[in-house]
């Protein structure tokens, strides 16, 4: 069963920031699929957490003193399921993604970044991976190989013939123009039954009645010979009023949490790439307006939100190498320059390791979300304020050369002896 809980902590009960995250993961146990901080005061944090009532594989392995010279990162993350005013959409976010990747020769994001159903905006150095690959990237506890190409098995939910129709059409689409290699699918038997649900703090979650179906689908793809797994599934649940002001640009994305539920679960699993799509987008919405608010029209212009993720899994980063998949290069943790993330929502894996290891957390002002979990509220004195993703393509090129912020912002402090 999968479940989702929030959790309020003393803080009072806590250690400095530098330790926070350690002392969460902890506290949470080794079932958990995915958490986050959702609200900060000063006399509490509040925690929301997925969990999962099965064992989930653990990585305790550290690589932080493996070092992959003459490359340079950057991760930028895209909350799902806090109404993002950029990237909460349908991969509104890829132009800003885009431009940060050409400061660096990596730039590492999570898929909603710049999924958009038939539509996605990658360029060749966007390094496309799942959130619990980057939550261990972050923790300094695996090498994100990249490969020249995966081999994609595709998990399609038990569907009426109709809309495997569309869904195959879709498949082949993306085998014949992006020369994706898919090794086999598995239509499952029973409904895998992915749900929307929102959590105290208003942002979209998600659960699934039958994870098992799901999980050995996965098993009889890999035994195929799949190294990164494709899900597409019928969401439910969704609320149609609100769906319908998410197009309107008035509301989070309902279907984004429940998406990072279903890929986390099964990358932690099984340590493979993994992304998942809706099958069919709905259309049938009582609309202000047909012509949607542009950063959601990728979604309504297309008929399944499968095509993105087929394209972006084919060459999504693996955590060991494989004898069938040759890899194109390495990075991990020692080659981050900076994390990229909205103001408002600082309390993710990624920031607050990045504030452990000392690295820098680049925060943009205009991408807000409906949290407010920022620097002041956690106190963390690692953070780089940008007004837009522009600033921050700047700040990552003065810290790509060395260039010290402090020369660049005014005012420039005076020394005197």
């Amino acid at each position: 069963m999968i479940v989702n809980k929030e959790y309020i902590i003393a803080r009072a009960k806590l250690p400095k920031v530098d330790l926070l995250a350690d002392v969460i993961q902890e506290m949470l146990g080794k079932e958990v699929i995915r958490w986050y901080l959702s609200n900060v005061t000063e006399d509490e944090i509040t925690v929301q957490a997925t969990l999962y009532d099965d064992k989930i594989n653990q990585n305790n392995e550290d690589v932080t003193k493996q070092y992959f010279l003459g490359k340079n990162a950057v991760l930028s993350i895209i909350p799902t399921g806090i109404g993002c005013e950029i990237g909460g959409y349908a991969g509104d976010a890829s132009p800003s993604t885009n431009l940060l990747a050409t400061t660096v020769d990596y730039l590492i994001t999570n898929p909603n970044a710049v999924n958009a159903s038939d539509f996605i905006g990658l360029s060749n150095n966007v390094v496309y991976t799942e959130g619990s690959f980057i939550d261990l990237f972050s923790q300094g506890k695996v090498n994100l190989y990249l490969p020249y190409a995966n081999k994609i098995g595709l998990i399609i939910d038990k569907s009426d013939d109709w809309k495997l129709d569309i869904i195959f059409n879709v498949v082949n689409a993306v085998r014949a123009v992006h020369g994706v290699d898919i090794v086999d699918y598995v239509i499952t038997s029973e409904p895998i039954a992915s749900r929307c649900c929102q959590n105290k703090a208003g942002a979209f979650v998600g659960t699934v009645d039958n994870p098992l179906i799901l999980l050995e689908a996965c098993e009889k793809l890999i035994n195929k010979g799949a190294n990164a797994i494709a899900v597409t599934s019928n969401v439910q649940d969704l609320p149609l009023e609100n769906y319908a002001k998410h197009f309107t640009g008035e509301y989070p994305n309902p279907v984004g949490g429940v998406e990072a539920v279903i890929s986390h679960l099964i990358a932690k699993t099984f340590q493979i790439p993994t992304a998942h799509a809706p099958l069919l987008n709905i259309k049938q919405l009582d609309l202000v307006h047909n012509i949607v608010d542009a950063r959601g029209s990728g979604e309504m212009t297309s008929i399944s939100g499968l095509a993105c993720i087929l394209i972006g899994l084919k060459k999504a980063p693996q955590l060991r190498t494989q004898l069938n998949n040759r890899i194109a290069d390495i990075i991990n943790i020692n080659n981050l320059l900076a994390v990229v993330m909205p103001a408002s929502s600082l309390g993710g894996v990624p920031v607050l390791y990045a504030q452990k290891y000392g690295i820098p957390v680049i925060a943009v002002g205009d991408n807000r979300t409906i949290l407010n979990v920022t620097q002041e509220k956690l106190q963390l004195n690692n953070v780089v304020q940008a007004h837009s993703y522009a600033e921050a393509a700047g700040i990552i090129l003065s810290l790509k050369h060395g260039i010290d912020l402090g020369a660049i912002f005014r005012p420039l402090k005076t020394l005197r002896y």
